[in-house]
């Protein structure tokens, strides 16, 4: 049985519109009642992806509001509300409990409540004389949003620039790690599985992965674990690895353009919770799903651009054809005559013309969407010369460089200035060692396109650092790290792409090639210093490795701090579907980024470091 993310928490979630009940046969609750259903603005993006209006109301919630909106009192009917563990929150069901605005408070929160927050609903209740209008609390473990069968998101804005920013201090960072935690503790409890978990060493890597191997362990010593079913000795054979990484393994990931259909659709039209807007012909503007219920997308959502082109053509042609077909079957012959044979032939056609008109229907508004959507990407590639940019960062993060005009004539050509941004920042990424007088005249290119360069300072200054780290003795290397770490926070480990990109000419991304190590269990110079944390294991005997512990692994779910992307999404589907037999990895992340708001996250590291603005100087 394949770990599905989605699957079980839509039945979490079901289940708790049901006023946690199990949901009979059909999928509805056991008795029809009528609800409604209260959440706040992060819950309203969990439900989204997952449960549409339609289905809402399929399981009895007839009206829906978010909390802090001013409501009207609706007697006799039960409120189920869905929201974060928060004072706020707490604050406002009181209030609502007080006024009595519903009949009864069925409250489910999205990670755990604290105590001190369970006590302060309890104490207001008690005050206001509403505490019997409180039905149950319960706890849903469901803090992340899962955007596919194998993606989800944690939702936490900004985790690159809080875990870098040379000014955070040790409490601020362990706020965020602890945060970072609950979503994973959050993910792992909803699949009830207790992973092995690998790490590579030091930074928040290695932090996350400490502090959630303490709190599974924790949480298993408890009676009513919430992974009490895969307790038996039997199932540890089947258990999955967890990869945790932070951005910095790989950092060109977040910035390069990438051709594939997925990632240009949320690089270009800002794919969010499985939707886009699409501006038409006429001015106006098309907001489309894509999702799991969208075959096209599903099915080409990893192809380069011009392939998924050609099969919007092939589709098209098909379903012209299929029309064709019915409206032959169903026309009749001209002049023949009419007898109750032909008859009875003819309402066969009609009825199998009937009963294909929907299927057809809905295959020409998937081709019509597509289409449009790809109208849409076309114009943007060729205005931007974005295949241009795809290519030569791809063939620089291969081959560790690129010819000077070459560079130039691209920072000087078409594109938006972030493009030009990202292209001068991937450079710098790709080569070993850039030569002075070639940075400076990328920096008079960016200058010359009017192009903010704090972001490019940032990295140019991470480099350096890496740089002197790697050159140092062992003496004068303790001394850059204690400052380096001073001044950039958990920076140290980033990494330049281009020489661990080198191994491959059809480029395949450092996290793809260390998961594969991982899942396989082989020991392989850049991952035999990971961390191993089994959090069933007896402490004492945590080092002591079984080998069936160490893989092969069917399954794993991979975890990237501070920003991941479709792109990655997409290299480890590809990875996994190739295996014989096929593997299946879930891959997670702090939030889902595009290359333009990496990178707007690069620059507010490089205004911190004190890098301002090289285009707007500050008025005097």
């Amino acid at each position: 049985m394949a770990l599905n993310l989605r699957q079980k928490q839509t039945n979490c979630i079901i289940r708790m519109l049901n006023l946690n009940q199990s949901p009979n046969s059909n999928g509805t609750g056991n008795e029809e009642v009528y609800k409604v259903l209260i959440f706040d603005k992060f819950c309203r993006d969990i439900l989204s992806p997952l449960i549409h209006i339609k289905d809402l109301r399929k399981h009895g919630v007839t009206l829906y509001f978010i909390i802090d909106k001013e409501r009207q009192t609706i007697p006799d009917v039960p409120a189920v509300y869905f929201v974060q563990p928060t004072q706020s929150n707490i604050q406002r069901i009181v209030l609502d409990a007080s006024r009595s605005l519903y009949e009864s408070f069925h409250l489910n929160f999205s990670s755990s409540l604290p105590r001190p927050l369970l006590e302060d609903l309890a104490s207001g209740t008690l005050k206001t004389d509403s505490v019997q209008r409180i039905s149950k609390v319960f706890d849903q473990y469901l803090e992340f949003v899962t955007l596919e069968d194998n993606l989800f998101s944690l939702a936490q804005p900004s985790c690159y620039v809080q875990l870098n920013d040379p000014s955070a201090g040790d409490q601020e960072i362990e706020e965020i790690i602890e945060k970072v935690v609950s979503g994973l503790f959050c993910v792992l409890a909803t699949l009830a599985v207790v992973p092995i978990i690998r790490c590579p060493k030091d930074g928040p890597a290695e932090m996350v992965a400490r502090a959630l191997d303490l709190r599974l362990r924790d949480h298993l010593i408890s009676k009513n674990n919430l992974f009490s079913e895969g307790g038996n000795l039997g199932s540890s054979f089947q258990r999955p690895v967890l990869c945790i990484f932070d951005r910095n393994f790989e950092l060109s990931v977040g910035i390069e353009h990438d051709f594939k259909y997925r990632p240009l659709v949320h690089d270009l039209l800002g794919l969010k919770l499985n939707a886009v807007s699409v501006k038409g012909e006429k001015g106006g503007s098309r907001s489309y799903e894509l999702d799991g219920s969208d075959p096209f997308w599903v099915a080409n959502g990893n192809l380069e651009f011009p392939e998924v082109a050609v099969e919007i053509e092939t589709q098209l042609g098909k379903y012209k054809k299929d029309v064709d077909e019915v409206n032959r079957r169903t026309g009749g012959h001209e002049g023949a005559e009419f007898d109750g044979t032909d008859l009875i032939g003819n309402t066969k056609h009609l009825m199998n013309a009937v009963n294909s008109l929907p299927e057809l229907t809905e295959r020409k508004q998937v081709i019509d969407k597509h289409t449009n959507i790809a109208t849409v990407l076309l114009g943007e590639i060729k205005e931007r010369s974005l295949d241009s940019y795809a290519k030569k960062e791809n063939d620089m993060l291969t081959k560790g460089g690129i010819d000077r005009n070459e560079l130039l004539s691209v920072l000087r050509g078409k594109g938006t200035k972030t493009d030009k941004l990202r292209f001068a920042i991937i450079y710098l990424l790709s080569t070993e060692t850039t030569p002075q007088s070639e940075v400076e005249a990328v920096e008079a290119a960016l200058r010359e396109a009017e192009v903010d360069t704090c972001a490019f300072q940032y990295v140019k200054k991470i480099k350096s650092l890496n740089v002197s780290l790697a050159s140092a003795n062992s003496a004068s290397k303790s001394n850059i790290v204690d400052w380096a770490e001073k001044l950039y926070g958990q920076s140290l480990n980033a990494v330049t792409a281009g020489v661990k990109n080198l191994l491959s000419s059809d480029r395949q991304l450092a996290l793809t090639r260390t998961v594969e190590a991982l899942m396989e269990g082989r020991p392989v110079p850049e991952t035999e210093t990971y961390h191993f944390f089994d959090p069933r294991s007896p402490k004492a005997s945590s080092n002591a490795v079984s080998n069936h512990l160490k893989g092969p692994f069917k399954e794993a779910i991979v975890f990237m701090i501070g920003g991941g992307n479709y792109v990655e999404y997409g290299g480890l589907q590809e990875f996994a579907s190739r295996q014989q037999p096929a593997k299946h990895i879930i891959y997670g992340t702090t939030e889902v980024l595009t290359g333009i708001e990496f990178v707007d996250q690069l620059s507010i590291l490089g205004q911190k470091m004190g890098y301002g603005s090289t285009v707007t100087p500050p008025s005097n």
